[in-house]
């Protein structure tokens, strides 16, 4: 069945086959496994998602960042069906395969910085982040590991501690992981001595929270995404991040750049670090990696990686070669048709669009930012005085949805609209998506009160 580039309303979002399925996922998942919009793909391709009922909803979440390359991409879908036919598990622990040795050796080649380098391959972004703060403490001998405000770095026990946001993250779900200590971040919107002074005084707060709260002899590593992903796209103001690097490697701290929302060409480059020329000393990725299929990584210095005893890395699942076969498939895909670039030119979309809005409203637009196909509007209800407005963000986003646009929205406050298209989709349905968003945005504020 082919898929058609095209935006249609079958029936009402979501249609009657899909609240069949719903009542079925009710009766039978843990309540505890939300949905943000239930309509049930049957297909998916290039911008387009097709559900059970026939409806085509435009993509503008990509699996919250995963299908960079859109979903059943060529490229990956023969490499799949090959391995899938060659063999579908060993574990690379027991009897090891070229695959994964391959995706290690592009990893080297892609990540920042020209040191040797070693990776390991695991399931999922927080399983990379568990391993990378693993090998971190082990090379370095100390425990404390320092995140941020805002932060976001996954579900699992350790995780949990990383991350800044307790609803629905944390809230229950302790007691957690020790010897986590937070920092504020560099969040030039909202930084109380205003944006000109947030490079300044966010790096001071930074080495005045670790020497105060952690000392820098205990530290083992800073942990940062370099643009923050669940946290509301928060891009750190220029030459921050950089100064944080060169301090972390003044007192033997690593720095571990948590990449899996925003490797991979997201960002216009192929990681977010490029953009500064920042090297961190380990690197965790997922997300767009594989086209779709759940393969993770950590990438670091050749001495960091291989100071961990054999044994010390690994999981059964870890690095499996249908995954792998994907990876390298999607990077293939990544080069040849320069997505990097096809980022950069949907920054140069979205932007002019954004801001226009932002003129028509700037008591409620209080912040455009972002970098290439990772883009976010902040939202506000007073302009001049930023205070959240998580309700407007519901009510766009339902808006969307109900005209056939998949949205996400994210921010500490619930106030952040994100925009993450697969690299894949065409001009025309960006085009129509934005206005889809733009007409909804408009109907929300002239509506008045927004519940």
């Amino acid at each position: 069945m082919s898929l058609t580039q095209q935006r249609i309303l079958a029936t009402e979002i979501p249609g009657p086959r899909s609240q069949a399925l719903q009542a079925r996922k009710v009766a039978s998942v843990s309540a505890g496994v939300g949905t943000t919009l239930p309509v049930y793909v049957e297909q998916a391709g290039g911008g387009i998602l097709r559900d059970v009922d026939g409806n085509q909803l435009i993509d503008f979440g990509s699996g919250i960042a995963v299908t960079t390359v859109g979903n059943a991409s060529p490229r990956v879908v023969e490499a799949v069906q090959r391995q899938v036919a060659d063999f579908t598990h060993t574990c690379f622990m027991v009897t090891p395969y070229e695959e994964y040795v391959a995706v290690c050796e592009k990893l080297a080649e892609l990540t920042p910085g020209e040191h040797e380098k070693r990776s390991a391959l695991f399931n999922s972004g927080a399983e990379a982040v568990e391993n990378a703060v693993k090998v971190a403490r082990h090379h370095t001998g100390r425990d404390a590991i320092v995140v941020f405000d805002h932060a976001y770095h996954g579900r699992t026990n350790l995780t949990m501690a990383l991350t800044a946001k307790n609803m629905p993250y944390k809230h229950g779900f302790g007691p957690f992981a020790g010897e986590i200590y937070r920092s504020p971040m560099a969040y030039p919107y909202r930084w109380p001595g205003g944006a000109e002074a947030c490079a300044d005084e966010a790096f001071d707060a930074f080495v005045s929270t670790v020497h105060a709260q952690v000392g820098e002899d205990s530290c083992a590593a800073v942990l940062i995404e370099p643009i923050q992903g669940e946290g509301g796209f928060i891009v750190p103001p220029s030459g921050w991040l950089k100064r944080v690097s060169e301090w972390c490697t003044e007192h033997g701290i690593l720095l571990i750049a948590d990449e899996i929302q925003t490797g991979f060409a997201r960002t216009g480059d192929w990681f977010a670090c490029d953009h500064e020329g920042v090297v961190p000393d380990l690197v965790t990725t997922a997300k767009g990696m594989a086209g779709g299929l759940p393969l993770a990584a950590v990438t670091g210095r050749a001495e960091v990686m291989d100071s961990v005893h054999v044994g010390g890395l690994g999981g059964t699942y870890g690095g499996n070669p249908v995954a792998c076969a994907a990876a390298l498939a999607a990077i293939e895909t990544m080069e040849s048709s320069d997505l990097r670039g096809r980022a950069r030119e949907i920054e140069a979309i979205f932007l002019p669009r954004l801001r226009a809005l932002a003129e028509r409203h700037p008591d409620r637009v209080g912040d455009i930012r972002g970098r290439g196909a990772m883009l976010a509007v902040e939202l506000v209800v007073d302009g001049p005085g930023r205070t959240p407005d998580a309700a407007l963000a519901g009510a766009v986003h339902r808006a969307c949805s109900s005209e056939g646009l998949v949205t996400l929205t994210c921010g500490t406050f619930g106030n952040v609209f994100r925009f993450l298209p697969p690299l894949s989709i065409d001009d025309d349905l960006l085009a129509e998506g934005l206005d889809i968003f733009e007409a909804a945005f408009d109907a929300a504020v002239a509506g008045g009160k927004v519940e």
